[in-house]
């Protein structure tokens, strides 16, 4: 029997590629800025404007707050599909960054209890923005294989941590107001140019690995990560997201696909959700490498 894959809306998957799949669902996420409570729903196609909005208002000086699914929502969002008779693989951003995994299992025990028929599996993804969609996109295809949902959150438990993430921000106090770098150290590094350059560790926490100096030698970065680590880049979807800066998106974009003949790039803008504590002109690269060891990598070297 086949199954439902259920997500975030944290997986910043584009609307164009969510309305192709079949049975997938992803719970909206609210945010609130300048007052204003909105939205976030992938499947609306006036979202990609709204983000521009978003972003230009950060820019603005705006602060921007997030909201996480709670139990209920989970319940709400689950309660059709187990009606309707279909299991539940349910993938959820990294727990280490939200929240978000604790309410969902809560909501996996109260719906086991009044579905007892029904399977019900929750995964934390320990991962974010296009990571947790690349692995989403994982998941369908072991599916759509003809894997069961036993299988699929196996397949998830042994390869999760194979999707890498490495990304760079434009703006340090970002990730200062979120407690990764401390004001201080953010306010020096923006008078020297300094571009952070950051990854994903196994517990799913995002992890300062290098500082460069300047924008472009922190996007060579990120293209040298994927080809010292992707396994077989050749073969395989790389994807991109980035927070209101599509042309850097696009220039690691086509370097890869020259200069490692990446046969497919995903890009896709990071939502309101990351993008209120990345911050705008991040950019983030999503690939798979052999066994996970990539996101144990310490790089000390500067640039």
């Amino acid at each position: 029997m086949s199954f439902w894959i259920v997500t975030d809306a944290c997986t910043d998957l584009p609307v164009e590629y969510i309305k192709r799949q079949k049975d997938l669902h992803i719970v909206p996420m609210s945010y609130q800025i300048a007052g204003n409570v909105q939205e976030i729903d992938l499947t609306d196609e006036t979202l990609a404007g709204r983000v521009k909005s978003f972003y230009q208002q950060l820019e603005d000086g705006a602060v921007a707050t997030t909201f996480q699914v709670n139990q209920n929502e989970w319940v709400e969002h689950l309660t059709p599909i187990l009606d309707q008779g279909h299991d539940v693989l349910l993938i959820v951003l990294s727990s280490s960054l939200s929240g978000m995994y604790l309410t969902s299992k809560a909501a996996e025990a109260e719906l086991r209890e009044k579905y007892p028929d029904r399977k019900i599996y929750t995964f934390d993804s320990r991962c974010a923005s296009l990571g947790e969609g690349l692995l989403v996109d994982k998941a369908i295809a072991y599916r759509e294989a003809g894997h069961s949902v036993e299988e699929t959150y196996q397949w998830l438990t042994e390869n999760a941590l194979r999707v890498i993430h490495w990304f760079t921000v434009d703006d340090l106090h970002f990730l200062a107001r979120g407690g990764r770098l401390t004001a201080t150290s953010a306010a020096l590094g923006s008078i020297l140019k300094i571009k952070p350059v950051l990854n994903v560790d196994p517990k799913g926490r995002l992890v300062p690995r290098m500082k460069v100096q300047g924008r472009k030698h922190s996007l060579k970065a990120l293209f040298e990560q994927v080809e010292k680590t992707a396994l077989e880049p050749e073969k395989q979807t790389v994807f991109i997201s980035h927070g209101n800066s599509e042309a850097d998106a696009n220039w690691l974009a086509e370097r890869l696909k020259h200069k490692l003949g990446v046969p497919s790039v995903m890009i896709s803008q990071i939502g309101p959700i990351v993008g209120s504590h990345a911050g705008p002109g991040t950019v983030a690269v999503f690939f798979m490498d052999k066994d996970g060891s990539s996101r144990l990598d310490v790089v000390e070297a500067s640039k």
